[in-house]
């Protein structure tokens, strides 16, 4: 291809970016809401990435520790504008929803919780559900195109009802890919015409070994300082070590990493109480940004509550806290994806892998039905129906799938429809 035309094809990186900041504020819905909006966004609106494009960025992603929908626009703003691109994705991604939770947190110890407050936070409660369900609806449209693919996402539902680890489930459809040639009907007819101009870089594997080295420097670096301003012991330098484990240790997106949160920062730490906790996985569920982001209020409770910059910066301390637990969350994702997404670029063109990939997809179908009836039966049905809450999400339902309402507008009527029962009706 030409320099011209390939230059034709580029997104001004000024325009990329308000992007990827509108992004970073609307992206409610959890990992599921989070990738609907982009596919929306980037292949079917503004048409900047191509369908297969995209899918084999999000399949790649989702075989990561780590959040998914964070990585992906990493490795969408990548694809676009090399690192400079891939920093500005991700890092947007994360920026407001760390503002907004450092906020709420501050809230939320400041001055506790009010009835309209938990009213509107059950409404929007109700709209998540929705927006999860209409996204597997959304993307298992386009991504199941057989027999065999919608009965991998039969399997993938019915696989983490039964328990099955998130990983053993990724494993297990791409060995089915490789297995069942049947998997690759339809699989060749996909329009790449968006995706044809070269890779960003072209020495894969250096450029990966480069990353690699920063990204540990980097780490390394910041854990030095904090062990030798505080010491190993201190709760800012375990948090940097327990949150890094965190990263690297758990697949399957946020959900799967929360127990693992749980019970280090309860019950080994004592950053925070179990009822904490809870209360910030609901922010964490209504705010935009990954829902991982309850790393932010665990580490702003835990610098708070310690009293870790004493009695008199509280706020600081807290601060600190949510910045030190957010970054080295993220730290990792960054290093995947710079990292990796190079060489996985080079996968591209290998057509054995298409079944696989397409596989793994089907798969993740029906693990994002199953949050999305997990979370119904915590929100809308919680051992007796919640009418309210069913009604907002079935009014959510419609509004995004029959009159195609934006997310952002789904969630602001929802969140005034839940202070507005609460006021008027005492529910």
């Amino acid at each position: 291809m030409s320099d011209a035309a390939d230059a034709a094809l580029r997104v001004p990186f000024a325009i990329a970016l308000r992007f990827w900041l509108k992004l970073g504020f609307i992206s409610f819905g959890g990992p599921a809401g989070q990738i609907a909006i982009m596919h929306e966004e980037l292949v079917v609106r503004r048409r900047w990435i191509g369908e297969p494009h995209f899918l084999h960025a999000l399949n790649f992603c989702m075989m990561l520790p780590g959040p998914e929908a964070q990585q992906l626009a990493t490795y969408l703003g990548w694809r676009m504008h090399g690192v400079r691109g891939g920093l500005a994705a991700g890092g947007l991604f994360v920026l407001p929803s760390l503002v907004m939770m450092i906020g709420l947190a501050w809230l939320y110890l400041a001055h506790g919780a009010t009835p309209l407050i938990a009213g509107g936070l059950a409404g929007i409660k109700a709209a998540v559900v929705a927006i999860v369900l209409m996204a597997a609806w959304r993307i298992g449209r386009r991504s199941l195109r057989n027999a065999g693919l919608v009965g991998l996402a039969i399997f993938g539902c019915a696989a983490r009802v039964a328990g099955l680890p998130f990983p053993l489930i990724i494993a297990l459809a791409a060995l089915a890919g490789f297995w069942l040639p049947g998997l690759r009907r339809g699989l060749a007819l996909e329009d790449d015409r968006l995706d044809h101009r070269p890779s960003p870089v072209r020495a894969p594997w250096r450029r990966a070994s480069v990353i690699l080295i920063g990204a540990l420097a980097l780490w390394a670096g910041g854990f030095a300082a904090l062990v030798l301003q505080f010491g190993w012991s201190h709760a800012y330098a375990q948090m940097a070590w327990f949150f890094t484990k965190a990263a690297l240790l758990t697949f399957g997106g946020a959900y799967a990493v929360l127990p693992y949160v749980f019970d280090g920062a309860v019950t080994q730490y004592g950053w925070l109480s179990p009822v904490q906790m809870i209360d910030g996985l609901a922010l964490g569920e209504t705010t935009p940004g990954p829902l991982i982001m309850i790393v932010a209020f665990v580490g702003f409770l835990g610098g708070w509550q310690q009293q870790l910059m004493g009695a008199d910066h509280l706020l600081l301390a807290g601060v600190c806290g949510a910045v030190v637990a957010t970054g080295y969350t993220f730290l990792p994702s960054f290093l995947f994806i710079l990292g990796g997404a190079p060489v996985v670029e080079a996968t591209r063109g290998i057509t054995a892998l298409a079944a696989p990939l397409a596989a793994i997809s089907a798969a993740v179908v029906g693990v994002i039905v199953h949050l999305g009836l997990f979370l119904a039966g915590h929100v809308l049905w919680p051992g007796h129906p919640d009418w309210p809450a069913l009604a907002i999400a079935l009014g959510a339902l419609a509004a995004l799938g029959a009159w195609r309402r934006s997310l952002v507008e789904v969630v602001i009527v929802a969140g005034i429809a839940g202070c507005a029962l609460r006021w008027f009706a005492g529910v």
